[in-house]
């Protein structure tokens, strides 16, 4: 037999397997260490009462004959679907239901819409970039082209128009560099997809973490319809990464090849993916009632002023910084001109702190580092003195 080469292209370890036993190493080497963790973007508060009243209802209907749900509809409950509809039409969109496929998770779906494109497109992606955009493609052995995003353009990457690719992979706010793209900007990007006949997979998985005037879908932007596919999730607006409920959109405009790629997802999910639990999808649908969209709000708000507590600290001791304000993501500049990994290991070992090298995000994210704003209020309070602390001896 012969089975896919192309894995043999895959670097050993995936990025957070490899911190995770570094700290795991470290730990055991060092028992009497407080570690406290900003690195994976795990988040840390428990799910919001709405939503788990709704699933307690929800697992009480399961229990009685006429209310037992089985299979359900594999692009997702009405309920739901009518839900984020109701959600994207208060950012003035206007989307059908069936447009909105539920499921387990944007990472899933990123990896899964790739069923749609033939191997031999070529893929466009930023560097850094989130690993899984480029482990999917090379796991199929398609040709990954890399936007380059560096302090100079803010790690927000334009379009280049001598660079061709079938399929452009945007996330905003970004991960792993907290960077947002304002309207203007993503503009340029919609045009571009239009113009070349690509297509824009746009992953809006940090999308209630924006405020203000920038944009948090791409259907915000006038032509994105015709050339955009988006993805988002339950794991960070209402802690679902442990729960999995995510969606993704494909307006029934989107058409390549002669093909409607809505009809074709509506084929890959009916054949492949058998549905999200009616159970977690009543507490996913419960995120959109008043009380759930207040108490969600609070919880971002949680995150969001720990993001600010990291980047004071970081503004304090001079250290070059991006992400943090519409973003979970603080993205910086490692200190005394220290590698990513050098950095890591010096922040583990004589602050403590866990973060994300940058380099494990590709070339560009050398010489920098991710830390995240998940964690508890207090604990990220003392990793930002510790980590300021330590800063400041780095420079000095």
């Amino acid at each position: 037999m012969k089975i896919n080469e192309n894995y043999a292209s895959l670097k050993e370890s995936y990025l957070f397997s490899e911190v995770a036993s570094r700290v795991k190493n470290f730990s055991k080497a060092n028992p009497q260490a407080d570690i406290i963790r900003l690195g994976i973007g795990d988040v840390t508060l428990p799910l919001c009462s709405a939503v788990c009243d709704a699933m307690h209802e929800a697992v009480s209907q399961m229990g009685v004959k006429e209310t037992f749900r089985g299979y359900g509809p594999e692009q997702g409950y009405d309920f739901l679907r009518s839900a984020l509809a109701d959600y994207y039409a208060s950012k003035g969109v206007s989307l059908e239901q069936d447009e909105i496929f539920v499921s387990d998770g944007a990472k899933s779906d990123l990896g899964n819409i790739l069923d749609l494109f033939d191997t031999d497109n070529s893929v466009l992606v930023p560097d850094p970039v989130y690993p899984v955009y480029v482990d999917t493609n090379l796991m199929a052995g398609r040709r990954i082209i890399y936007a380059d995003a560096n302090e100079q353009n803010g790690f927000l990457p334009m379009p280049d128009e001598n660079v061709k690719a079938d399929i452009i992979y945007i996330c905003s706010p970004n991960n792993p560099t907290g960077a947002v793209y304002n309207a203007q900007q993503l503009k340029a990007w919609v045009d571009y997809a239009n113009k070349n006949g690509a297509v824009l997979l746009f992953d809006a998985a940090y999308e209630a973490f924006v405020s203000g005037d920038l944009p948090t879908s791409v259907y915000q932007i006038p032509g994105a319809r015709s050339c955009a596919i988006e993805f988002c999730s339950f794991s960070k607006t209402a802690g679902f990464t442990g729960t999995r409920c995510g969606y993704t959109v494909v307006p029934k405009e989107l058409e390549r090849g002669g093909m409607k790629l809505n009809k074709m997802w509506l084929r890959r999910q009916t054949t492949k993916f058998n549905g999200v639990p009616y159970i977690v999808q009543k507490g996913a649908a419960a995120v959109f009632s008043p009380e759930g969209q207040k108490q969600i709000k609070e919880n971002i708000g949680y995150y969001k002023k720990n993001a600010g507590v990291i980047a004071s600290a970081l503004s304090q001791c001079g250290i070059w910084f991006t992400g943090g304000v519409n973003s979970p993501y603080i993205w910086l500049k490692c200190p005394g001109g220290l590698t990513s990994w050098e950095f890591f290991d010096v922040l583990l070992e004589k602050a403590n702190v866990e973060g994300t090298p940058g380099a494990g995000f590709g070339r560009n994210g050398e010489g920098f580092f991710r830390l995240t704003a998940f964690g508890d209020a207090q604990r990220t309070k003392e990793a930002s003195q510790r980590i300021k602390c330590l800063c400041e001896g780095l420079k000095g």
